[in-house]
């Protein structure tokens, strides 16, 4: 897939978690959702993908470096550790390349010096590389050109526990700073990403194709599968870490609305996002009060991000 001539490619940088927790103590996410965003982005022709960072969050961040190099060995990854797990249960054979020897607050920090005002930051886990780079660098968040947040659950409950979704739960004092740290912020929660499931039938269609990228999803996607089918009863999956990467590649499938988020640190509900719109002036001065705006996925042409996802995995080089 070519880029079309004369555009300029978006820069990304995706902040992930890839790999599978084990079904009794992590069964939320499956690293076949972030492969699924890893290779829609490699096969997106508007995307230059300057590098991976991963963290904790599907498995521990040693682990998820090296899914993140089995899943492209010839990006730079900046390792931040922190977390464990594999893919699929495939027992797949070291990969050849190493990350580099940078901090991923490090890594964000650089590229978003070299190219201020460009780069695209998609985070699909816990928020912790982000808010190290905040700290790292108190003018990051104004040099950083975008940051897409998979997190967070908007008036709907969350899937660690009635108050809280799992990324957000894993690093609720980062997400907190990212959340008030003044970039352009765009999160789409649960209540957008359990609209997009890709079904049994989009599953035997990935299985059908020739391409290499289909193929090997379907290798990994057997344990997902079987959780929602346990969790939800639904026979599908929720499209968590797809649907938050095509908000950078196309964002004309959402809608959202803008106001203040605080997230919940301590106590029952811990990890809650708890979001004002801004549309009351409250009689005293609240932790809400002066902090920046964010924007928050509020709806989803749903058809249109499988649709995309589909095309982009089902095509080769």
């Amino acid at each position: 897939m070519a880029a079309v001539e004369g555009t300029t490619k978006k820069k990304v940088i995706i902040d992930t978690d890839p790999g599978i927790g084990s079904p009794l103590t992590e069964p939320l996410f499956d690293g076949a959702d972030d492969a699924m965003a890893i290779f829609v982005a490699l096969r997106s022709p508007e995307m230059e993908v300057l590098g991976l960072t991963t963290t904790f969050g599907n498995v521990h961040t040693a682990l998820a470096t090296r899914n993140a190099l089995h899943l492209h060995r010839k990006l730079r990854i900046a390792s931040f550790v922190h977390g464990s797990d594999g893919l699929g249960n495939q027992d797949f054979p070291p990969p050849a390349t190493k990350p580099v020897d940078q901090s991923a607050a490090a890594f964000l920090v650089e590229q978003a010096n070299l190219y201020p005002g460009q780069v695209t930051v998609v985070a699909l886990g816990p928020l912790t590389n982000l808010a190290l780079a905040v700290k790292f660098d108190p003018s990051f968040p104004k040099k950083i050109g975008q940051i897409i947040i998979l997190g967070g659950a908007y008036s709907v409950n969350g899937n660690v526990n009635p108050a809280a979704e799992a990324n957000i739960f894993g690093d609720p004092d980062a997400a907190d700073i990212v959340f008030t740290c003044g970039a352009d912020i765009l999160a789409v929660g649960l209540n957008i990403t359990h609209q997009v499931v890709l079904t049994d039938a989009d599953r035997e269609k990935l299985e059908q194709c020739d391409s290499k990228y289909a193929r090997y999803l379907c290798k990994i996607m057997g344990i997902y599968f079987d959780y929602h089918k346990d969790a939800y009863f639904i026979k599908g999956v929720y499209l968590h870490d797809p649907t938050t990467l095509i908000a950078a590649v196309n964002p004309s499938p959402l809608t959202y609305t803008e106001g203040v988020v605080r997230v919940q640190t301590v106590g029952l509900t811990k990890g809650l996002t708890v979001f004002d719109n801004t549309k009351k002036r409250y009689g005293e001065i609240t932790a809400w009060t002066g902090m920046p705006t964010v924007k928050v996925a509020v709806t989803v042409d749903a058809s249109a991000v499988v649709e995309l996802m589909m095309q982009r995995l089902m095509t080769d080089d």
